[in-house]
């Protein structure tokens, strides 16, 4: 039997959604206990059933008393759970430590700062204290009912890219290729070039173009290496802005596809933002972030500096 070992952040509270990954997650769930008992750890599992009950869960272990959290399952879900760490604008407990255990489901975020993406690799990384402290986004974006709040870790986009994006746990289903292949084709017939108003902190500039994307960490969609100049941490949201004809849409693929060196091009337009970048255009535009729909434009994102605990 393995020694319980006493993390120098207090006990260990995981929450899993087993839909995560196409179901990979539910698959991988008593593998998920086993590494987490064999590092000797000590800890509490909590399975949620929805998006909404992920928030719930980590808002509630946190609420306990808990201040390591690991979150078991792909980009969205990071999402759910980064979005319950936050209560009336701050994190509910001084500095929070979040843990990743992608179990295979593809989530992106850990791409950025090169942890695995297997059981036992990510498990390994539960014990000791390295840690990094991130930057999150506080996305304010246009719906129906007026405003929605809600926080985004990873990359946001605006326009095409958006539209184009699958959710995680369709990508990762059985025929997740032709299902993107679709999509793909659909937003690029749906999508168009606009008059696009950008806000860069204090500064106004207009421009058309037709995807905006917006990066905290750097690859999206299942391991495109979108935002290659983007490092959470650095109290900045990248922007690319692109700005060509349409066509560059299926262009620059392949260079996207080659560890993100679409950039640097003339059709995309860089910036940087350290308070806020803001998207708005002559018709609504929709917002999609770590996958999961926001709403559509107008758009802002804020720059939340390092709110949040990376466990490395």
């Amino acid at each position: 039997m393995s020694t319980i070992t006493k993390s120098p952040f207090g006990e260990l509270a995981v929450i899993a959604d087993p839909r995560a990954g196409g179901g990979r997650v539910a698959a991988r769930l008593s593998d998920v206990e086993r590494a987490i008992s064999g590092n000797g750890l000590s800890y509490r599992l909590h399975v949620a059933r929805s998006s909404e009950e992920t928030t719930a869960l980590t808002s509630a272990a946190l609420d306990e008393g808990f201040r390591f959290l690991a979150e078991v399952g792909d980009d969205a879900t990071v999402n759910d759970f980064v979005n319950g760490i936050f209560r009336d604008g701050r994190p509910i407990v001084e500095e929070p430590v979040l843990a990743v255990l992608a179990a295979e489901s593809g989530c992106d975020l850990v791409r950025s700062f090169g942890l695995p993406g297997d059981v036992d690799g990510a498990a390994s990384h539960l014990v000791g204290d390295t840690i990094y402290p991130f930057d999150v986004m506080k996305i304010a974006a246009t719906n129906a009912g007026g405003r929605t709040l809600r926080y985004g870790h990873n990359v946001a986009e605006v326009g095409f890219h958006a539209a184009a994006a699958l959710p995680p746990e369709v990508a990762a289903e059985r025929f997740g290729r032709v299902r993107r292949f679709t999509r793909f084709w659909t937003a690029y017939l749906r999508s168009g070039v606009r008059e696009l108003r950008l806000g860069v902190d204090a500064k106004e500039r207009t421009m058309s173009g037709w995807s905006v994307v917006v990066g905290n960490g750097q690859f999206a969609d299942g391991g495109m290496r979108l935002s290659p100049r983007s490092f959470p941490g650095d109290g900045v949201i990248d922007g690319l802005v692109f700005t060509g004809p349409r066509a560059d849409a299926y262009r620059l693929l392949p260079r996207v596809f080659r560890h993100g060196d679409h950039v640097p091009d003339p059709n995309i337009q860089e910036v940087r933002a350290k308070i806020s970048l803001r998207v708005d255009a002559d018709r609504p535009m929709p917002v999609v972030a770590d996958g999961r729909p926001v709403g559509t434009t107008p758009v802002s994102f804020q720059v939340v500096p390092q709110p949040i605990l990376l466990k490395l």
